[in-house]
């Protein structure tokens, strides 16, 4: 079989982080995905975090896989001419510019239907509609936003951002949905449509556990599965949680063998209610089992700290691994604190497709995430990101342009 979006082809007008998550994951999915940069510059992730002077970034290669990428000068009359062409060619336009720049290009949503009836306006913003939505954001400016940080971190200290990036990531990867979505729905109507999706928006999605959370405080004024109770106090808002799951399965994480020098020697555990009985065995607790203290989960709720302090103590006698062994034989739920190095490092991710090693011509070989989507009869091949308007002439032939015309709109400077 092909592979799943064969035949679809992306007009690529994104840069950085949420546009290009989107985009990649198009690609892999086997959508012929062109990117369009400026000329001599390119994406601006191409320079920045460099670890190697002159050669593409990390930042930009993990991020622009299996694409192509062509420069043309929008400002330029020509060049203007050529991305007429290209929108009537693809089926799908997706950008993350500031708000209106699309429109003072000169491609409102108006004219590119005029252009293509069938095309799709994919758009990545800070914020939807309402009074932020001129706004300029960024990952931690949308994590805050989209209540996050608000619920991130420990009750004594201020709000944190996660190192996972929910906000660019995160929402160009609700983009890519919407886009499949309306990919599908043309089928049956042959129409394009636009497909928004805010950052704010995104990173709520991801929040909704703590939207919950605010309702059910506003009712009952307590949240006994958060570390505040029962001594602690609450407020108006979701406070922040700590460690603990907030999914009603009361969770920690604890200290394990060498954790004075190792700053990864955790685990996470957690004190589900059917493994309650094996937990008190393998801790040498049994007593905990009947009584009347911690016997029910309501009963074990005021005495949490108790009970990972005491848990805490078997797991610092163990290295997270060995933890983990001895865990997982009585279905006790856990999991390390994995590092980026370990991660890196272990050979199922590089099985699975997860971890992928890639050459390339200017880097040499280097480690990227692969497509975190499996699917049976289309697996992802993974392949370097382009250089700067490597595929130019290629895909200006496919438009039919000839050699000698190519020649004289780079003349000109309009690619």
């Amino acid at each position: 079989m092909g592979k799943a979006l064969d035949g679809v082809r992306i007009l690529d007008f994104t840069h950085v982080q949420s546009g290009p998550t989107c985009t990649q994951l198009l690609a892999w999915f086997g959508a012929d995905v062109i990117k369009v940069e400026r000329a001599g510059a390119g994406d601006i992730t191409r320079e920045q975090l460099r670890d190697i002077p002159d050669v593409d970034s990390l930042y930009f290669t993990m991020l622009n896989h299996n694409k192509r990428s062509v420069t043309i000068d929008t400002k330029n009359p020509e060049g203007k001419l050529v991305l007429e062409a290209l929108i009537q060619k693809c089926d799908v336009l997706v950008e993350n510019f500031a708000p209106g720049a699309l429109d003072r290009m000169g491609f409102t949503w108006e004219r590119i239907q005029e252009l293509n009836p069938r095309m799709i306006v994919a758009s990545v913003k800070g914020f939807g509609p309402g009074p932020y939505e001129d706004c300029k954001v960024y990952e931690n400016v949308a994590q805050c936003a989209g209540g996050a940080a608000s619920t991130t971190g420990f009750d004594d200290g201020p709000p944190v951002v996660t190192g996972a990036q929910i906000g660019d990531s995160g929402t160009g990867l609700h983009l890519a949905l919407g886009i499949v979505t309306a990919l599908y729905q043309r089928t049956q109507s042959g129409r394009g449509q636009r497909v928004l999706a805010a950052m704010q928006d995104g990173v709520l999605n991801l929040c909704r556990v703590k939207l919950r959370d605010q309702q059910r405080l506003e009712r009952t004024g307590t949240m006994k599965e958060y570390p505040q109770y029962p001594n602690g106090t609450f407020g108006e808002a979701v406070p922040r949680a700590g460690n603990a799951s907030g999914g009603g399965q009361p969770g920690w994480i604890l200290k394990c063998k060498g954790w004075e020098t190792d700053p990864n020697a955790y685990i996470y555990f957690i004190t589900q209610a059917p493994v309650w009985a094996k937990i008190c065995n393998v801790i040498g607790k049994e007593e905990w089992a009947t009584h009347p203290d911690y016997a029910t989960p309501a009963a074990r709720l005021p005495h949490l700290k108790d009970i990972f302090a005491e848990i805490e103590r078997w797991t610092m006698t163990k290295t997270k691994f060995e933890a983990m062994q001895i865990l997982n034989k009585y279905d006790i739920p856990c999991g390390p604190i994995l590092s980026m190095k370990e991660i890196a490092e272990e050979p199922s991710l590089r099985k699975t497709g997860t971890i992928v090693e890639v050459d390339h011509p200017t880097r040499g070989k280097y480690l990227t995430v692969g497509n975190p989507i499996k699917l049976s009869d289309s697996p992802t091949e993974v392949t370097r990101s382009p250089l700067l308007g490597e595929h130019t002439d290629e895909v200006m032939a496919e438009l039919g342009y000839s050699p000698d015309q190519i020649n004289a709109l780079r003349s000109v400077g309009a690619i």
